[in-house]
């Protein structure tokens, strides 16, 4: 179940203007072609492999209509967190243990947060996507949108298929590329795939051993800290002072201690930590440690990541959170108005589309603050008003 695009494809792109895209498909397939020469594959390995290449329409309607990040916390968390999706994480933790064990042991990654990106992504395995990953990427790389983060793609499915990994007419995954269990893009499994089972391949799709221990490796490599937290919740002062809070601030654990901020269990680590209230002061209120920032490296969006990391908490453990009694929140339309006022303000929220997203709750708090409102980053229609 990809949810959006991580942040893992931006990473070390090529400006645009220096990617060529859109036009006739076949004369641009022969410039994908050519580079793929050009890197030293053999000329009639490539000419086989892009043999069924084509544009899938339906990979740019997917692109085009993520509406389910629309949803505030309380509704994400509730859609997804299901009592079988539970049931099912706490099955798999006991029948796969020395698997987990591993992965902790080599990549130091807990398997609360292996186990619920493995739910999330593809209810563990189940549902791993119809998409023909190879015209799924050829697609996203021939539009104009992001051919940056696209192109580099395609050619690291090639690799793949030389390995024996990848078969460009029957792989299939999610609209935006990703292949396997927990959903990896093929240039990650081409240079941190991991071979969990010893046959000699990484087959993210059918072996379990391979998938999650590529998924630690990934989740290592990008900047995991084994044996630290990632999320807690929280009990908060009425007191507090809303403008420290944020994804985008950090104090020491002790620092939120002495103003009046307790773990809801357990004590405070002696770490840095963000305050996050993804629906406001009056709602749901936990503290983000630096492992809950290298989850974005793995999806983009706030509320899938608030969600994921709260859900591996639960799987450890952890109690469900007090959802509290939040005010209402904008629909999207408002959401949108809310964007166009902010960006208008000289704020940027990035894409108006009706998403909540960082951007947009950060130009919302320093808004809150101007006008003497509580800084919590939480848009409610009387803020609105205001602006």
């Amino acid at each position: 179940m990809r949810l959006a695009l991580p942040v893992a494809l931006c990473l070390a792109a090529p400006a645009l203007a220096d990617v060529p895209c859109g036009g006739p498909f076949p004369a641009w397939l022969d410039g994908i072609r050519a580079e793929a020469v050009a890197q030293g594959h053999a000329p009639d390995q490539v000419a086989r492999f892009f043999r069924t290449a084509t544009i899938d329409p339906k990979v740019l309607a997917a692109d085009r209509a993520q509406g389910v990040f629309r949803k505030t916390f309380t509704e994400f968390a509730g859609s997804l967190i299901s009592k079988n999706r539970r049931e099912t994480a706490a099955a798999k933790s006991r029948a796969h243990k020395a698997l987990f064990d591993r992965a902790e042991a080599e990549y130091g990654v807990s398997r609360g947060v292996l186990l619920a990106f493995w739910g999330f992504e593809t209810d563990f395995g189940g549902y791993q996507g119809n998409f023909n990953t190879l015209n799924a990427l050829l697609t996203l790389a021939h539009d104009c949108r992001r051919p940056g983060l696209f192109r580099p793609q395609v050619l690291a499915t090639l690799t793949l298929w030389e390995r024996g990994e990848f078969d460009p007419a029957t792989t299939t995954g999610a609209w935006a590329g990703e292949i396997g269990m927990v959903q990896m893009l093929p240039a990650d499994i081409a240079a941190r795939g991991v071979d969990g089972d010893g046959d000699g391949k990484v087959l993210l799709k059918t072996s379990v051993p391979d998938a999650i221990l590529s998924g630690a490796r990934m989740l290592r490599d990008l900047g995991w800290r084994a044996g630290q937290p990632w999320l807690q919740e929280v009990v908060l002062p009425e007191t507090l002072d809303w403008s420290l809070t944020g994804v985008d601030k950090a104090l020491p654990g002790a620092e939120w201690a002495a103003l009046g901020v307790r773990a809801r269990n357990g004590q405070l680590a002696d770490l840095p930590g963000s305050i996050l209230l993804p629906q406001g002061r009056k709602g749901p209120a936990f503290i983000a440690w630096p492992n809950f920032h290298v989850l974005f490296e793995w999806n983009k969006s706030f509320v899938y990541v608030t969600t994921a990391a709260y859900f591996a908490t639960l799987i450890e453990g952890a109690p469900p959170f007090d959802p509290g009694r939040p005010e209402p929140g904008l629909d999207p339309e408002q959401i949108k108005a809310l964007q166009a006022k902010l960006r208008a303000r000289g704020h940027d929220v990035g894409k108006v589309d009706g998403i909540l997203g960082a951007l947009t709750r950060v130009a919302v708090q320093k808004e809150q603050a101007r006008l003497g409102l509580p800084a919590d980053a939480w848009p409610t229609a009387a803020l609105l008003g205001r602006l």
